[in-house]
């Protein structure tokens, strides 16, 4: 009992001091001394007089948004005296696997820098800056030569890391069992069986009430729609993150997502915000980095070629390039096990005091990044509110998707998630795909990696998204991937190699993500 206190008083403390730089702290300050000229405010009961104002003028629930934002987002304090590397990740052969991992990235983005005699940051020509600025809402007419560029990264080089990963304390053994090899991921992390994450997702059970089921055509919408967005419409009023996140577990209609996801993530859009994203924009105007290339190629690769995003080519352009230089995503490194890459200003290689981060977000664009941002673009049409969903998205959830962790929602346990399931439920499958050669997570990895994104129809992937924010988790994911391959499992024990087995699986487009997420957990006898 007394470690959870100290673990709540250690939480609350991080909490306060969060908040006490932000402006949600400057605006309370604001209002309790304008409070003061109340007549109702009396000096005997100060204290009290000025919480009751608060709480009836709508700042209490503001507060009580920013705290549960804070908590969905931070991890709960290890042990008091626990290392600061831990927060990031407890096992050491993760943070090493992830260092390692690093320096790969770095060395390529150096060679690759060394190759084009290309500067990884540059001031631009003040008739470039001019031009830049001119068609700032047009940089997709814009086709420069990138042929030379190439990403520094793609997803399959990922996985190659993940599947050579080992935990040096677990004995492998040099005999094969039957545990040990069937899969690619070859680390001892505790993941869910059926069971539990069927409690986990309880709200998706066959007998609840389902946005993407109940409200289809041969289903009349008073069942379930026009309540459920009545509801929904209530959250809104209320203005209760909590109750938002709730609420989208069965989730989001299609009118209401953008302001739902808003409120989970604790996104307002105050002036203040569209101040700090002009600020972003002016410095991605006068600076060249050599990662813009690499953002331009992305999207010139992933979403221009794709038949629903190809029409946010600039709005991606716009918000990649500010998420670069946006320093405040440097605070995610807390409690991520990745560490922002340094680079030294010319001339002055390895003195720490003329070591700065690059880029100045910390985070190196991989192939597939900018889908990302690309589903968000159906949603926010103003650039300054969809960067802020984006980048929040980005911090609570898709950094885990690229780095090297053992947390629940990191990519190693959701490959070993996926792997498992599969394992335990479809093991003919398993097996024939596996004596093949067509291990099923080679072909699932990169679904994962994008959360989707790019593969299953746009509203579909907003109501897969809706569960991810709903459970503030990223293990649907994993979930789903194996409901793809049950679903697809007859067409998929007649393949007889990799390439055939990629075949049936190429065009997830036609796919209904919540039939089959209720059907795999539900459905399935355990």
């Amino acid at each position: 009992m007394l470690e959870q206190d100290g673990g709540l008083s250690l939480t609350i403390a991080r909490i306060v001091q969060r908040l006490k730089g932000s402006s949600l702290h400057s605006q309370l300050e604001r209002q309790a001394r304008i409070s003061l000229h109340n007549p109702e405010i009396k000096l005997e009961s100060l204290k009290e007089d000025i919480k009751d104002f608060l709480k009836t003028s709508g700042w209490e629930k503001k507060l009580q948004n920013a705290v549960y934002s804070e908590l969905n987002v931070f991890p709960s304090p290890c042990h008091p005296a626990a290392p600061p590397e831990h927060m990031k990740e407890p096992l050491a052969y993760m943070r090493k696997a992830q260092g390692s991992w690093e320096k790969r990235i770095l060395k390529s983005l150096n060679s690759m820098c060394t190759e084009l005699s290309i500067p990884l940051a540059q001031k631009r020509p003040a008739s470039e800056q001019k031009e830049l600025l001119n068609k700032w809402n047009e940089m997709g007419t814009d086709e420069p030569d990138l042929s030379l560029f190439r990403p520094v990264y793609a997803p399959k080089d990922f996985l190659e890391v993940l599947m050579n990963l080992r935990n040096p304390n677990y004995e492998n053994g040099e005999q094969p069992s039957f545990r040990n090899h069937l899969g690619l991921i070859q680390v001892p992390l505790k993941v869910k069986d059926i069971p539990e994450l069927k409690e986990d997702f309880s709200e998706l059970d066959l007998n609840i009430g389902q946005l993407g089921i109940d409200d289809s055509a041969q289903v009349p919408p008073e069942f379930f729609e026009n309540e459920h967005v009545r509801i929904g419409q209530k959250v809104l009023a209320e203005q209760d993150s909590a109750a938002a996140q709730q609420y989208v577990r069965q989730g989001c209609p299609t009118a209401l997502r953008a302001d739902l996801w808003a409120l989970i993530l604790n996104i307002s859009n105050q002036p203040e915000d569209i101040l700090y994203y002009e600020q972003l924009k002016s410095n991605v105007i006068q600076h060249d980095l050599l990662v813009d290339s690499l953002i331009y190629k992305d999207v010139k690769l992933t979403a221009s070629n794709d038949d629903y995003y190809f029409v946010f080519e600039d709005y991606l352009y716009q918000v990649l390039l500010c998420f670069s230089r946006d320093t405040s995503v440097l605070e995610h490194f807390a409690y991520s096990s990745a560490t922002p890459p340094k680079s030294y200003i010319r001339g002055k290689l390895g003195i720490e005091e003329y070591a700065v981060f690059y880029p100045p977000n910390g985070v190196i664009p991989f192939h597939g990044f900018s889908m990302y941002v690309a589903p968000l673009c159906f949603l926010y049409h103003e650039p300054s509110k969809l960067y802020q969903i984006f980048r929040e998205m980005y911090v609570r959830f898709f950094f885990r998707l690229h780095s090297i962790s053992s947390h629940p929602s990191g990519i190693v346990s959701l490959c070993l998630l996926f792997e498992t399931l599969l394992q335990t439920h479809l093991p003919q499958l398993f097996y024939h795909l596996r004596e093949i050669g067509a291990q099923p997570l080679r072909i699932s990895f990169k679904w994962m990696v994008r959360a989707f994104s790019g593969y299953l129809a746009t509203d579909q992937l907003l109501l897969l998204w809706d569960r991810i924010l709903g459970y503030n988790s990223l293990e649907v994911l994993a979930v789903l991937a194996a409901a793809v391959f049950a679903f697809r499992a007859v067409n998929l024990m007649e393949v007889t190699s990799l390439a055939a087995a990629e075949a049936v699986l190429a065009d997830l487009s036609t796919l209904k993500v919540m039939p089959l997420l209720q059907i795999f957990l539900f459905a399935t006898i355990t």
